[in-house]
């Protein structure tokens, strides 16, 4: 059973730890690499800066959270609610906190929050992702290709009126 979760707003103090939840979703891309140390290092922060910069762009409105467990950040929450649609831009968890159940829990009360409103939730995630059978065993199922990396993944709500998205 999952912990004490708690979700916080995100500050700008928590860039540091924000980057370091990023990094570790890119650390076996990166353990592939034949770059330096520092190459690595600067490309990672390179692209945690484009990403943020992205979300802040085109998710206005949407919960930038940390994720606390039992005090301790833990990882990062991004929700868009939008007016059909629960939109889960980014979960990550550092990698001592996966695999305990952290992650469900979060996603169970998002669903929870789509059927009370009668929204499709989505999210994309890539190919090659452990979460992909979280997500599967929730609910979600695949509704479309993004590109040859990532899947897009809806999960239904029993009174969603939303239109079924393309079927992979």
């Amino acid at each position: 059973m999952p912990a004490d979760i708690v979700l916080r707003p995100e500050t700008e103090n928590d860039i540091p730890f924000l980057l370091a939840v990023y990094a570790s979703t890119r650390a076996d891309e990166m353990a592939a690499v034949p770059w330096t140390p520092e190459q690595k290092r600067e490309f990672v922060h390179m692209q945690f800066r484009f990403q943020r910069k992205h979300y802040q762009e085109n998710y206005q409105g949407a919960s930038f959270d940390v994720v606390l467990v039992e005090g301790s950040a833990a990882g990062r929450l991004y929700v868009y609610r939008g007016a059909r649609e629960i939109r889960i831009v980014d979960i990550a968890l550092l990698p001592e906190y996966r695999g305990r159940g952290i992650g469900g829990e979060l996603l169970t009360g998002i669903l929870a929050e789509a059927r009370a409103r009668g929204h499709l939730v989505s999210i994309h995630v890539e190919r090659n992702n452990p979460a992909l059978r979280l997500y599967r065993r929730l609910g979600f199922e695949c509704a479309g290709e993004q590109g040859p990396v990532y899947l897009r993944m809806e999960y239904r709500s029993p009174a969603c009126t939303t239109p079924p998205a393309s079927v992979c």
